[in-house]
């Protein structure tokens, strides 16, 4: 019967089965007579549950030490923080799927229908892409953030890669930025800017509801994609140092006080403005691994977090080091 069922029922089915096993504690042999499947059914009806955003587990730690930490954070930097629990005997890359897991389960509960989010591309949205589940929202739209063009490929492939999967995950518009991460020259960029197809993507971007967000860190356990995809020459890493760059949002520089206004290749950067950013009334950034803790303190100097969503040790090592 299962496998003849047409998408729309399976669903359907899929909901009755979350209900009588979340909140009724039927049996999966109890749940599979009255709806007339087998067990194995039953088993694919409760992951489609999960998969679908139907069915959201929680699980309250009795642990004070997570809760205090996520409390400290708080309080000393006025951050909603998320901890998800990681061992230190699994890889950097195993630690941030994990996080980035979290975070898109997270995600549903942040952003719905009527509401515009701005994704900035990179290793750890990507990440958080592949684990999206999908929620059915109306009149949404996913913009990207900054452009991903570089000197020997459009860099389409990529951002559009994890900008279709939040709109297929939210049934959203997906608005993409076509244009270079960075500009040969900043006067380029004032005449392109000026254009009326590129301030229609500025004006959206300027509307966000929700912003996602990993951090860029030169020297991070999981390199930061604009590092090492052959966007920043020498010389842009050259001044990078020379003003004294702890991290990137979206391809916009910032120091370890926040300041970002004059850091030199901001000018020629296409990322949005972290004043523009800041309108947004949620700022959701993704960080996993202490190396991206330089990085970290200066967001968090700067104001551009709302919500932290960060592994347990990172977390930690983030109140020691402040």
């Amino acid at each position: 019967m299962y496998q003849e069922l047409n998408e729309t029922s399976k669903v359907k089915l899929s909901l009755r089965a979350a209900q009588l096993y979340y909140q009724q504690d039927l049996t999966m042999e109890a749940i599979g007579t009255e709806l007339n499947v087998s067990r194995s059914s039953v088993s694919r009806l409760l992951q489609m549950a999960r998969d679908r955003g139907i069915v959201e587990i929680k699980v309250h730690t009795p642990d004070e030490a997570p809760r205090r930490i996520a409390s400290e954070i708080n309080d000393r930097f006025g951050v909603n923080a998320h901890l998800v629990p990681v061992s230190d005997a699994i890889s950097p890359v195993e630690q941030l799927d994990r996080v980035s897991l979290s975070a898109a389960r997270m995600l549903s509960g942040f952003f719905g229908s009527n509401m515009t989010m701005g994704v900035a591309w990179g290793a750890t949205t990507s990440a958080v892409s592949r684990h999206l589940t999908r929620r059915q929202t109306s009149d949404s739209r996913i913009v990207q953030l900054n452009g991903a063009g570089n000197d020997h490929t459009t860099g389409v492939t990529y951002s559009g890669e994890i900008l279709r999967r939040f709109g297929e995950a939210f049934s959203a518009v997906v608005e993409q930025f076509p244009v270079p991460a960075f500009f040969d020259d900043s006067d380029t960029k004032s005449i392109l800017w000026r254009e009326r197809s590129i301030k229609r993507t500025l004006n959206i971007q300027g509307s966000l509801d929700v912003a996602l967000f990993g951090l860029g860190a030169l020297h991070a356990e999981v390199p930061s994609h604009v590092y090492t995809a052959g966007y920043l020459s020498q010389a842009d890493l050259d001044s990078l140092r020379d003003d004294n760059v702890v991290g990137d949002i979206a391809t916009v520089f910032y120091r370890p006080d926040g300041s970002w206004e004059d850091v030199k290749l901001n000018r020629r950067s296409s990322g949005l403005d972290l004043d523009v950013l800041k309108r947004a009334p949620r700022r959701i950034c993704v960080v996993s691994g202490k190396s991206r803790i330089p990085s970290l303190q200066g967001a968090l100097a700067g104001g551009f977090i709302t919500d932290l969503i960060i592994d347990d040790f990172s977390a930690a090592s983030l109140l020691t080091a402040s």
